[in-house]
């Protein structure tokens, strides 16, 4: 595809519909193996002070994605939330960001709402992601410069706009933090526990916004955040700072996603929130 790559100082030319291909078939892969073990009732550790939950199909899922991706790419660094961090990647241009099961708490629950995210991530930016939510039959794809799609149909965000009603997925707490003119026209929609599938539907316009309690991690983020861009979106800190990935902190604020036009009016009617 025409402007699928990127020509480099140094001559090197990079192919982000390959990369694609490859972490397209990779996750697909760490689906099938995520979906053995779900409702079997996997073994389950705790990890973050006992604050977050982590199965064998987390691990299992995350070795079967190192074992392809790393083999194809051995010059990519790497970044998962199952893997202890190596401070290599952080002389990596070019790195894989991966989250092997996003919503292992729904996933442990036997609920469908979770997904396999993997990225890769180019100077701080995704040029390539997909989400595969194998027990909702559905995949999400997109690289730099070409189009977000759902199953191989392309998708678009939502054109809701700020003088109308509004479906937003976030808590009660960070709903009231809107402005009194704005609030009451919120709809909240049904908890999604995967962070990388709320984006995806505020991508493909199922939801209109969603605002992102802090300490999100790049693995949670970066394959959804192409998604959403490429589908005419956006997710950015409360002063409308776009993401960077791949720095030594991989966590983030307080975030909010929503449509390119739609954004800065919600950023505006955040009034109980600080900004950083």
């Amino acid at each position: 595809m025409p402007g699928s790559d990127r020509q480099t100082k140094d001559g090197l030319r990079f192919d982000w519909q390959a990369d694609l291909a490859l972490i397209t078939d990779a996750a697909r892969e760490a689906g099938k193996v995520a979906m053995a073990h779900f409702g079997q009732s996997p073994e389950v550790w705790w990890k973050n002070e006992g604050r977050s939950p982590v199965s064998a199909a987390d691990y299992a899922a995350n070795k079967i994605l190192e074992e392809i991706l790393r083999h194809a790419r051995p010059n990519y660094g790497w970044l998962s939330e199952e893997t202890d961090d190596d401070p290599a990647r952080l002389s990596c241009e070019t790195l894989f960001v991966i989250d092997p099961i996003d919503g292992t708490r729904a996933f442990l629950a036997g609920k469908d709402t979770w997904c396999v995210s993997v990225a890769v991530v180019h100077k701080g930016k995704p040029v390539a992601g997909i989400l595969v939510a194998p027990s909702l039959g559905e995949e999400f794809t997109a690289a730099a410069d070409g189009p977000a799609r759902r199953n191989g149909q392309d998708i678009t965000v939502s054109t809701a706009g700020i003088e109308g009603s509004l479906k937003m997925a976030s808590a009660q707490d960070m709903v009231a933090s809107f402005s009194p003119v704005l609030r009451p026209r919120i709809e909240r929609v049904e908890h999604i526990p995967s962070l990388a599938y709320r984006l995806a539907l505020v991508a493909d316009g199922r939801i209109d916004a969603t605002l992102v309690k802090k300490s999100s991690h790049d693995w949670d983020l970066a394959a959804a955040d192409l998604i959403l861009t490429r589908a005419g979106g956006s997710i950015t800190d409360l002063d409308g700072q776009a993401l960077v990935y791949n720095r030594e902190d991989v966590t983030h604020p307080v975030l909010c996603a929503a449509s390119s036009e739609l954004l800065p009016a919600l950023l505006k009617n955040i009034t109980r929130i600080p900004r950083s």
